[in-house]
């Protein structure tokens, strides 16, 4: 067997004795003795999806499978997170991202705005930024939109200036590559709909009685992320500059990709007019009683019915079968260890070690916390699928107001895979590109993230206080 097989043997057997001794462990008082088994299939699941011995989706299954076998759940209990409406809101999702993807509409818009925007290294870096914000309400797959569609742009456009990874790369790649993919996460963290853990989120939250809309999580997010999208692109232009700083050729090389491109076609109009009407209905949904996986469905139908998108590509989007599995998986784990009395046992344990503190300081501390443990985590959904819940019980447990937890925390759930090479599904693909030292790499995504963290607590919080979050 091959070095990497072996490794990937010890990394299951590891993840699974860490299950089942945490299994073991007698259930507090208030616990059903269920949620300790539940807990210790939980916490293999979890470590499989870090360590990877599996793909993810297989580590999920194998998870899921478990609770029947071992009569936590029954089958019935086992399989209801397939029955979750968040679950199919992203499959569907990644089926019209696709649609961007494949009509090139989503590549038009990122050349359109280059030409305008492209005369500066500065100004690109704001073009690219603009380019995932229009984008992202309508993409929820943050691999899909920043791998699938903002990467490939920004790669041709360091490479037109002559800006290769092993030649160049501080002329203009390597400033792009870090503006691109730390706005990425900023613009993930502005919608419900840019990334794929947040109406995870959303429904989590909703466990503890806490309704997040469409509308809310974008009224409360636009100001912190349009200021940290304003700040960080010239934050990275100072503390990592290009060699080139004026870029008057540019405008030039986005309309000669559009003259490629040619005229918009018929596809390209049905995603326009359904990238509408999926907005108009997310934002309508609570006031005429549309939940956003029935817009999300009415588009994906508009797709196919106008044959943007075929049936043989949702045969092949692996990505959302795959999400599908793992996602159901997980939702349906955090639901009955609530259920079980397991995660209300581990806020009231944890409040009764911080009772007395002001909330404001106790929940500045866990907020903290939360954000830089995503340093041991490889997945920002398997962050979230794991510290999320008790988190946000513990939070509003303490005396923080329930929907300024949940929102503050889910914002942070976006922001923190800028921290490091592998934290978010996007950073392998703009850190293999080649253009940026790992060591740099790490540098700037703390630097940025104590920016971020300003941005979004300080400002952020005065705007809450605004609109009335607390």
């Amino acid at each position: 067997m091959t070095r990497l097989a072996n490794k990937k043997i010890i990394l299951f057997i590891f993840s699974a004795l860490i299950g089942f001794f945490v299994s073991l462990i007698p259930p507090p008082a208030g616990v059903d003795p269920n949620g300790m088994r539940l807990l210790g299939i939980f916490v293999f699941t979890i470590s499989g999806i870090i360590t990877k011995p599996l793909p993810m989706g297989a580590i999920a299954f194998i998870g899921m499978t478990l609770t029947t076998v071992t009569r936590t759940l029954t089958f019935a209990e086992a399989f209801s997170g397939f029955n979750n409406g968040v679950v199919w809101l992203i499959v569907a999702a990644f089926f019209i991202a696709r649609g961007f993807i494949k009509t090139g509409l989503g590549e038009r818009v990122a050349y359109v705005v280059m030409k305008f925007m492209g005369k500066s290294s500065l100004g690109l870096g704001y073009g690219v930024v603009l380019t995932d914000l229009i984008l992202a309400p309508a993409i929820p797959s943050v691999t899909a939109r920043a791998g699938g569609v903002i990467f490939p742009v920004v790669n041709s456009l360091a490479r037109a200036f002559g800006s290769e990874p092993h030649a160049h790369p501080r002329k203009i790649g390597s400033f792009l590559i870090q503006v691109a993919f730390q706005g990425t996460l900023i613009t993930s963290a502005m919608f419900l709909t840019s990334m794929a853990g947040n109406p995870l989120i959303a429904d989590l939250a909703r466990e503890v009685g806490v309704n997040i809309t469409w509308g809310k999580w974008a009224l409360a997010a636009c100001v912190p992320g349009l200021i940290s999208l304003l700040v960080v692109p010239y934050f990275v232009f100072k503390v990592y500059p290009p060699e080139a700083k004026k870029t008057p050729h540019v405008s030039g090389f986005a309309s000669g990709k559009l003259k490629e491109l040619g005229r918009m076609q018929r596809g390209e109009w049905v995603m326009i007019l359904s990238f509408i009407l999926l907005i108009t209905l997310w934002v309508l949904g609570p006031y005429i009683s549309m939940t956003a996986v029935v817009a999300a469905l009415i588009g994906l139908t508009i797709l196919l019915l106008t044959h943007v998108l075929e049936w043989d590509d949702i045969l092949k989007e692996k990505a959302a079968w795959n999400t599908l599995i793992w996602f159901a998986v997980l939702i349906m784990m955090a639901t009955f260890l609530n259920k079980l009395g397991l995660t209300g046992w581990f806020s009231e344990w944890v409040v009764s070690n911080v009772r007395g503190l002001n909330w404001v300081l106790a929940f500045g501390i866990l907020a903290l916390v939360y954000f830089y443990s995503h340093y041991f985590f490889a997945s920002s959904v398997a962050h979230i699928g794991s510290m999320y819940p008790p988190f946000l019980l513990l939070s509003v447990a303490i005396g923080t107001p329930a929907i300024l937890a949940a929102l503050v925390l889910g914002f942070f759930s976006s922001l923190f895979g800028g921290l490091t090479h592998y934290g978010c599904g996007p950073a392998p693909i703009y850190f293999g590109a080649g253009y940026v030292k790992l060591s740099t790499w790490w540098k700037l995504g703390f630097y940025i993230s104590v920016v971020n963290i300003l941005i979004w607590v300080f400002l952020g919080g005065f705007w809450w206080k605004i609109i009335g979050l607390f």
